[in-house]
């Protein structure tokens, strides 16, 4: 098996949380709280690899933005069609032709899914910079020097088109998120429990194998034994003696070759199902890590427009200039570390592609291994 440390050491859960989260509550999130995290985290993000896969994003978002008819026009991304490597038909046509094991297939089928969920998230985070177009234009209103009266009519305008909004980022809501990891949990254990029987099969084939050579040994032995006794008690035995002695130790050979030749086809077969099972499930391990993270990202930066929300709500309904002034103070002070969190998710997102991407190039590559 190929030595990928480095590579999970990239993409383990081992990633840096969102913006906003203190190291305490990282470590309370069950990650692991080495002090190198960050560091590898940005470095991540400082791949060839990362580079292609944003600039390729960033190419389809821009021909999307452009063919876009209005800010509220849903938008379908589709960046999966782009971004997922190798395509799901090249994958069909080859699992079909190669008579790929199941869990194997449905492995390829659950990194497709999590490209789309991640299409879909990505689908939120874009409406979200659409939608907080208007918070910006509040902020921005406030700042200048106008008729009050006109300004905070403005103001309260953009508050209450923005609390009338859907928040985009409930796309997914937290029982969808449960449902995803519920399922690839179910996968995982299905996949290391076959590449456990494997192991343990092939286990077994050992001892069995050593126990039937040393049993073939014997028998033959005293066969050769017995056939010697007999030929000496004659003088025509005499003479064949060699000759049959010659004769048995061929067939053995024979018999032990052909054992062994078998013996070794199917042992490797074994094997490399065995290897192909443990790359998947590590493919999985890594996809639940990524959306478990992106489920907590999520969630905080939907409580965080909610709260917005209701703060705006009452803003309009009350109307009173100081409660005003203090809900713009909130929004301006929230506004770059929300930015933050908004682009860190989508980064996250873009890593989890490249990180399917990898898996399933793996997987691949141990297929055709096999075959080859």
């Amino acid at each position: 098996m190929r030595n990928i440390d480095h590579w999970l050491k990239l993409i383990s859960p081992s990633r840096k949380p969102g913006g906003g989260t203190s190291r305490k509550d990282y470590d309370e999130d069950n990650f692991c709280s080495n002090p190198n995290v960050d560091e590898e985290y940005l470095k991540a993000f400082r791949t060839t690899s990362y580079i292609e896969i944003c600039n390729k994003a960033q190419g389809q978002l821009g021909k999307t933005n452009i063919r876009r008819v209005s800010s509220s026009s849903s938008l379908f991304l589709h960046l999966t069609e782009h971004l997922l490597e190798p395509r799901q038909e090249t994958i069909t046509k080859l699992t079909e032709s190669l008579s790929v094991h199941r869990l194997l297939v449905e492995y390829f089928e659950a990194s497709l899914e999590a490209c789309l969920y991640c299409d879909t998230i990505l689908e939120g985070i874009y409406q979200m910079r659409l939608a907080y177009r208007k918070i910006k234009r509040v902020l921005k209103l406030s700042k200048m020097v106008l008729d009050r009266t006109d300004t905070d009519q403005a103001i309260c305008g953009d508050l209450a088109s923005f609390t009338l909004q859907r928040n985009p980022l409930s796309i997914i809501t937290p029982g969808q998120f449960r449902d995803i990891h519920d399922r690839y949990m179910v996968l995982l254990q299905r996949l290391k429990s076959k590449g456990s029987k494997i192991r343990q099969k092939l286990k077994f084939k050992r001892i069995c194998k050593k126990v039937g050579r040393i049993s073939l040994v014997i028998s033959h032995s005293a066969l050769v034994i017995a056939l010697l006794v007999l030929a000496f008690h004659s003088v025509v035995g005499i003479v064949a003696a060699p000759a049959i002695v010659g004769c048995l130790l061929g067939l053995f050979r024979k018999r032990v070759k052909s054992v062994r030749g078998r013996g070794k086809q199917n042992t490797r077969a074994s094997e490399r199902l065995g290897e192909q099972l443990d790359f998947a499930a590590k493919g999985v391990y890594i996809l639940i890590n990524d959306f478990d993270t992106m489920s907590r990202m999520v969630r905080r930066l939907h409580d965080e427009v909610e709260h917005w929300k209701v703060v705006a709500d009452m803003c309009v309904k009350n109307g009173k200039c100081e409660i005003l002034k203090q809900a713009l103070r909130e929004f301006d002070a929230q506004d770059s570390s929300f930015l933050d969190q908004l682009k860190e998710l989508e980064q996250h997102i873009y890593l989890c592609f490249l990180t399917i991407n990898r898996s399933r190039r793996l997987v691949i590559e141990e297929i055709m291994d096999k075959e080859s």
